[in-house]
């Protein structure tokens, strides 16, 4: 039976809504900038725009799109698409989303308007032969002139897990290991897939108690890198096993999320109350509400006393 998880776009738009902070770092290295990362950052209205598309027995349907993330920090705004595949509408869809953000802030008179338009980039998760280096739309006048709107494209197949660690790019890590997306979809040798895997626990473990990252921060990021292992892994043999290695859950509902929440907090209070020392009651939510030693300490330091 066909496994449905989140895909790598769901993964990508609850990412930036949840968690907006990690996204300065991309803006700072995709961009050129260098932002705090504790800057302001606004997410704007994903307003859509309407497709028509033509289906399998040959009549048209309406679809609304939306842009993936549109953020703005000062005065600078930004799209970033996220990307799993080629796609020849690509720069097109981009351009219909430059010009759904430049009418919201453009500003015109009796006679004359200008129309602003945003930094853009695509991130493409996974490369191919055809997999564009950068990305360009390029807007022709009755005149004669021309003007290229132009950007290099992000590729995290160029990206190396130190450079992406070094550099904090910390929304780029639940989709680098779609590099070994053939070798774990056809339950193939992935041992390098796990050494990887094992690197980025151990240093998200690292910056989160070195404060980098907040307690949500860290649980989700490795719940987003095994929603993207289950998508890719579709119930094979090779789920356990790399799922297991970050810990955690995959993307959750919020009444989900409030279930474990509540769960996590009783079996914390339950076991004080019943004397039970601190490794034991590590080891009872880690055995009952499957969280990783990590993320046992996280909520034990959340909802009991602090650890000795």
């Amino acid at each position: 039976m066909q496994k449905k998880t989140p895909d790598y776009d769901n993964v990508f738009k609850t990412m930036k809504m949840k968690h907006k902070r990690l996204f300065v770092s991309v803006i700072n290295d995709v961009f050129g900038r260098n932002y705090p990362r504790d800057v302001k950052v606004e997410i704007l209205p994903s307003e859509g725009y309407l497709t028509e598309n033509e289906t399998a027995d040959g009549s048209k349907e309406i679809e609304e799109q939306v842009s993936d993330f549109l953020i703005r920090i000062g005065s600078e705004i930004y799209l970033l698409e996220c990307q799993s595949y080629d796609d020849g509408s690509m720069a097109i869809r981009i351009a219909e989303y430059a010009f759904i953000v430049a009418r919201q802030f453009a500003t015109w008179d009796i006679g004359h308007a200008t129309i602003p338009m945003p930094r853009f980039s695509i991130i493409y998760v996974k490369r191919t032969d055809r997999t564009p280096k950068t990305t360009t739309i390029t807007f022709t006048f009755p005149d004669g002139q021309t003007v290229d709107y132009q950007s290099d494209n992000v590729i995290l197949a160029d990206f190396t897990k130190e450079k992406i660690v070094e550099k904090r790019l910390f929304p780029y890590i639940p989709f680098y290991i779609a590099r070994y997306e053939k070798e774990i979809a056809s339950e193939g040798n992935i041992e390098k897939a796990v050494e990887e895997l094992t690197y980025f626990r151990d240093e998200l473990v690292r910056l989160h108690q070195e404060g980098e990252l907040s307690d949500d921060e860290l649980v989700d990021l490795k719940g987003f890198v095994n929603t993207i292992i289950t998508h890719i892994t579709n119930g094979n043999k090779n789920e356990e096993r790399l799922v297991n290695i970050m810990g955690g859950t995959i993307i959750e509902t919020e009444s989900e999320r409030l279930i474990r929440l509540g769960r996590t907090q009783m079996i914390v209070e339950l076991g004080q109350e019943d004397g039970l020392d601190d490794r034991a009651i590590l080891k009872r939510l880690q055995e009952k509400i499957g969280l990783s030693k990590e993320e046992a300490e996280i909520y034990f330091k959340k909802y009991g006393k602090q650890l000795v």
